[in-house]
């Protein structure tokens, strides 16, 4: 069997999501498999370059992990011709700048979503890639997830029937970082940094409805910022600027309704982090990160509005697992095989930074909404 390299640049992977989603569990279970099988006897080894800020930071992670390859200077990773793929993990506020640079550099683009700032921001490295000619993926990590691939097994085998609405829920308690340590970087409660929910979120229903249930036409939104003094990593305090939760109405292509709250504000009373309710004419389903319930109209229970009496049946009893049926990788390590692929044997990948820029824009016109009080349509983007 023959082996090819792929140079990767990973810039961002000292943060939480980078390090742990797209370096360890990504591309270095990929080498820890052997590398990616292309068919053919020829295998894919990603041999990642390790960019950043922080030069200890990096040379720790290179020596925890066999690696030799990282430096804090992209400008030289970028003229460097033996970089095929260049991989943004970084905040938000600095994505854009570096994946310019990446694509006027020639290398294909991989990266974490928002793609920008703003639309338009998103729409143009979607044309200078086009027009570069390089390849050009952003991750959609959630349609990879078990429990929505049960999902779309059900969706496309007609389960339904007509799909009516969409009910979302997703979030936890992050704690203020006063008395317990915050679960998440300050910087997603500034604004100026590039921080919020929506902004966080918005980008991730969109693909999740668009792909599922179709694309979303127009937005109702309403945002807050619930907990507007927190504590940093240094233990200071700060004023909070941006949203931490958002309550949003979607209509969808093909007249379905989807509510999507998302909080980190709230504490947990449901199976999983996340969960999709999805009610048809002819059944629903619920599904998580993991797991898919379903209630097929033959076995729907009819309940009568009594309040005068404690409930009579057990609702959540009343529905059926979905099984696995299959084994399902890690989400971001399917979604890194497929742009992979992509990238060295040509094959089909239409999570592009179009789809990236999609995202932006509903984030953009969510927080419009919410602060002009009306519900906006939802433009087609294009080139």
């Amino acid at each position: 069997m023959t082996r090819r390299t792929v140079r990767i640049a990973m810039n961002g992977v000292t943060g939480r999501m980078g390090y742990r989603q797209h370096l360890v569990r990504s591309i270095l279970a990929l080498r820890e498999q052997g590398g990616l099988d292309l068919g053919n006897g020829e295998t894919l080894w990603p041999e990642p370059v390790l960019v950043g800020r922080r030069e200890p930071a990096l040379r720790a992670l290179a020596e925890r992990h066999g690696l030799t390859e990282w430096s804090t200077d992209l400008d030289a990773v970028l003229a460097d011709d033996g970089i095929d793929i260049y991989f943004d993990a970084q905040v938000t506020s600095a994505r854009a700048e570096a994946i310019t640079k990446a694509i006027h550099a020639g290398k294909h683009v991989y990266t974490e979503k928002p793609t920008a700032a703003d639309l338009a921001g998103a729409l143009e490295l979607a044309r200078l890639a086009t027009e570069k000619g390089v390849k050009h993926g952003v991750v959609q990590d959630k349609l990879f997830l078990p429990g929505l691939l049960k999902l779309k097994r059900l969706i496309d085998g007609g389960f339904f029937g007509e799909i009516l609405s969409v009910r979302g829920e997703f979030g936890y308690w992050v704690f203020e970082g006063d008395w317990q340590d915050a679960q998440r970087p300050s910087w997603n409660y500034r604004t100026e940094d590039g921080g919020g929910i929506v902004v966080d979120m918005f980008p991730h229903w969109e693909y999740v409805l668009h792909e599922l249930f179709g694309r979303v036409t127009s937005v109702t939104a309403q945002v807050a910022t619930h907990v507007p003094r927190r504590w940093d990593e240094q233990g200071k305090p700060y004023e909070a600027t941006a949203d931490d939760a958002a309550y949003g109405i979607f209509q969808l292509e093909g007249g379905a309704i989807a509510q999507i709250n998302s909080s980190w504000t709230v504490r947990v009373n449901r199976d999983e982090l996340v969960e999709f309710q999805v009610d048809g004419t002819h059944g629903s389903a619920v599904a998580g990160l993991r797991n898919c319930r379903v209630q097929h109209r033959s076995a729907t229970p009819k309940p009568v509005w009594n309040p005068d009496i404690p409930a009579t049946e057990p609702f959540r009893d009343q529905w059926q697992e979905i099984p696995d049926n299959a084994e399902f990788d890690n989400g971001f390590k399917a979604q890194w095989e497929l742009f992979l692929r992509h990238v060295t044997l040509g094959e089909p990948y239409h999570w592009d930074l179009l789809a990236g820029a999609r995202g932006v824009q509903l984030a953009e016109l969510g927080l419009k909404s919410a602060a002009e009080g009306r519900r906006l349509d939802v433009p087609e983007v294009s080139l």
